[in-house]
Formats: C-alpha cells, sequence, structure tokens
C-alpha cells in the first residue's frame, strides 16, 4: 500500500516545463504553445483588445521578463515603445536583442509597405515595413519553422520533441491553408474600408482590395472632416464593408457604415479577439467567416 501511494504520488506531479516562455502578443503565444506543448511554460504579456503598439512596461511585466528563458515578440518596430523598457528593467541576459533568447518573427519573413523616405509627417510608420505579419498564413508557416529551431536549440534535451510537435503543427496548418484559401475564394477583389493597415497581410493573401482607411494617416485618430472626405469618395467608388480590429474604436467605422449603407464587420485581428478566435486555425476559420458573410 505504501509503494502504491509513493507511486502515485510521482505520477500525480506536475509535469515542469523546461522553457518559460514571454510572449509579447497573442498570436506569438498561440503558436509558442502549438510548438512547445508540455514542455513550455507561456505568458502572454498583451490581449486582443490591447492596441500592441501602445502598452505600457508595467512592474508586473518587468517581473515576468525577468524569468523568462525566451522572449517572443513581432519586431519591426511593433513593440518598439514597451519591450526596450522590459528588456533593460527586467536585467534578464537571455532576452536582450541579439542573445537567443531574443525571438523576432518578422525576421523569417519578407516584410511589405516599406517605405521609401520617412518623416514625421507621414504619421505612425514604420521604417522595416508592415509589422502586421501574422494574417498571412504563410507567415505564419515560415514563424513556425524559426522558432521551432530556436526553441530546440535553447532546450537540446527536448530538441527531437520541439521538432516533432513543429512537424504537426505544420501539417495540419498547411491543411487548413489550403481550405481556407478555397473558402474565401469568393472575397478575391472585394473593396473595403479598413481602420489602421493592420489588415494589410490578410487583404494580399486574399486578393481582397483596400480602398481607404478611417485613419487619416497610420496612428492618428480618425477626424470628422476625413470621415466626412472618405464618405464622399465611397459614393464615386463603393466598398463592400468598413472592416476594424476588435482593439479598434468602433465608432468612427459605426459611423462611416451606416451613411455608406454598408456593414461594419469586426475581425478578432489576433487570437482571442472573437469567442470563436480562441487559437490561431479559429482566428482564421472565424475572419474568413465574417467577411464572408458581410460580401454575401
Amino acid at each position: 500500500m505504501k509503494c502504491l501511494l509513493i507511486l502515485f504520488f510521482f505520477v500525480a506531479l506536475p509535469v515542469e516545463a523546461s522553457l518559460n516562455i514571454f510572449a509579447c502578443t497573442p498570436e506569438w503565444g498561440s503558436l509558442a504553445k502549438e510548438l512547445g506543448g508540455d514542455k513550455a511554460s507561456v505568458y502572454i504579456a498583451t490581449t486582443a483588445l490591447q492596441d500592441p503598439h501602445r502598452i505600457e512596461a508595467r512592474p508586473s511585466l518587468i517581473a515576468r521578463a525577468r524569468g523568462a528563458d525566451l522572449m517572443v515578440c513581432t519586431g519591426a518596430e511593433l513593440e518598439i515603445g514597451w519591450v526596450p523598457l522590459l528588456q533593460s528593467q527586467s536585467g534578464n541576459a537571455k532576452i536582450q536583442a541579439g542573445r537567443p533568447g531574443y525571438f523576432e518573427a518578422a525576421t523569417a519573413v519578407t516584410l511589405i509597405d516599406k517605405p521609401e523616405r520617412i518623416d514625421r509627417s507621414m504619421g505612425d510608420v514604420h521604417a522595416a515595413g508592415n509589422p502586421h505579419i501574422h494574417l498571412d498564413p504563410r507567415n505564419i508557416a515560415a514563424v513556425a519553422a524559426a522558432l521551432g529551431s530556436r526553441m530546440a536549440s535553447l532546450d537540446p534535451g527536448e530538441a527531437a520533441y520541439y521538432r516533432e510537435r513543429q512537424k504537426a503543427f505544420l501539417e495540419r496548418w498547411a491543411q487548413a491553408s489550403a481550405r481556407w484559401e478555397k473558402q474565401a475564394a469568393p472575397l478575391k477583389g472585394m473593396p473595403l474600408v479598413v481602420y489602421h493597415k493592420d489588415l494589410s497581410y490578410l487583404i494580399g493573401w486574399l486578393g481582397m482590395s483596400e480602398v481607404g482607411a478611417l485613419e487619416p494617416k497610420p496612428g492618428l485618430p480618425p477626424s470628422t472632416a476625413h470621415l466626412g472626405e472618405l464618405l464622399a469618395r465611397l459614393k464615386q467608388k463603393p466598398a463592400k464593408a468598413v472592416v476594424r480590429s476588435a482593439y479598434a474604436d468602433p465608432r468612427p467605422a459605426e459611423w462611416l457604415a451606416e451613411r455608406a449603407g454598408i456593414p461594419a464587420v469586426v475581425v478578432a485581428f489576433t487570437v482571442s479577439g472573437t469567442e470563436q478566435a480562441k487559437d490561431l486555425f479559429g482566428l482564421y476559420d472565424d475572419t474568413i467567416a465574417r467577411l464572408l458573410r458581410a460580401a454575401n
């Protein structure tokens, strides 16, 4: 009986994760969980209802960063206002820029919208290009390959485990991507008004077109004058929908949609942005379903 109790005690002990991962945004937290399984403990620093450009480097985030083995961020200046503060204030040598414990997803893909010049009059423009890379499934696949390799190198004792999970994820992802492209075929050419340039990779992947933006310039809030001008333009070149991400202010989109006589569509933008977007697969399923409803 005593032996059975001892055996039960050891079986009941929780499996201790090998990697402590700090994910800057929900999409990379979700991907890290897919690749890490029970070998990774993943903390996600932000929610889908927060603008990833504008996060405060709170003491609680600094404390989390202090114990991280791996920090996974987008890069391309998306988190430039807060991640460098976390890195410096945490005192964690592992996650400093240039160290193996700091991973930028944007380095695994080719960025679009790279400006030829930069000045203040252009608004919040990223010099490296558009950092909102995760709404093209081809980018997710490229990041998964790079992130899985990084995790294996940081935890060589479990490298085979990470490689196996990476392979399984990429196979499932390829199958899902083919299904999404088939489902979304009716969206090709669909003209949209967006809020911010955060859906550009999705629009490019599905062959839709952006005919206007609620922001007069990237990062600047919509003004009454700009919305009026945009409404006038839509009378000449109509859109099928006004689309905004879950974290964006709904009022400008609803104002324009009502007056233009088109639907206002809310997409999750990232994992947990809607009830259906519980993981990366749900994010794409739900986003395409919402756009198809607007198209019809």
